[in-house]
This record gives structure tokens, sequence and C-alpha cells, in this order.
């Protein structure tokens, strides 16, 4: 019996299982950093708004650092809200079905003035 051979139609067989694995802790990885980065921008905005900066400071700050696949929202009415999102693109097989392609990864904050 040929035990080497033995041996790589097993692995042959986890791989792909293993691969997925590899791809989708990768994909999670990824939303959970830009979760992050946009909640710090989000806190970055509120100090902003705590330091009494103007409307268009703020602005121009959230667009400075924004690639292209964010996008930002400001309004103001009695309060301030500002929303970012981002979309993520998800490589692994299988998993694009479960989440949507692009993922929509978003952070809000409202600011109420007193």
């Amino acid at each position: 019996m040929n035990k080497k051979g033995q041996a790589l139609v097993e692995f042959v067989i986890i791989l792909p299982i293993l691969l997925c694995i590899l791809f989708a802790m990768i994909d999670f990885g990824m939303i959970i950093y830009n979760k992050n980065r946009l909640e710090n921008k989000i806190n970055d905005v509120v100090n902003m708004v705590k330091n009494d900066e103007s409307l268009e400071e703020i602005e121009k700050f959230v667009k400075e650092d924004t690639n292209r696949s964010t996008t930002y929202e400001i309004t103001h009415d009695k309060n301030i809200t500002v929303k970012l999102s981002s979309s993520i693109d998800i490589i692994t097989p299988g998993l694009n079905v479960i989440l949507d392609n692009p993922y929509e990864v978003s952070a809000s904050r409202v600011i109420y003035e007193e």
C-alpha cells in the first residue's frame, strides 16, 4: 500500500476547505478593520464639533481621508448627523451568497446641540 499517495489524496480533499476558511478569515478581518476605521473617523468628527469647528471644516476633514469606496453624509438640522459607509468586496466563494457583495459597512452618530 502506497502511503504517499494516500496523504496526497487526503491533502487534495482538505485543501479547498482550508482555503475557504482562510479567505473567510481575511474577509471578516477586512470588515472589522473598516468598521473600526469608520468609528475612529466619526469620533474625530465628534471632537471637532465639541471644539466648535465649522461645518465646512468638518466636511473637508471627512472628505480628505476617505477613499473611493467610502461615502459620507453630514446633515445639520437641529442636531448634526454624521454617517460614513464603506463597501468591501467579498472574496470567499460561497460567503458572497450569505453576505451581499459588496458588503456595506457603516457607522453613524447623532450629535445633539445644547
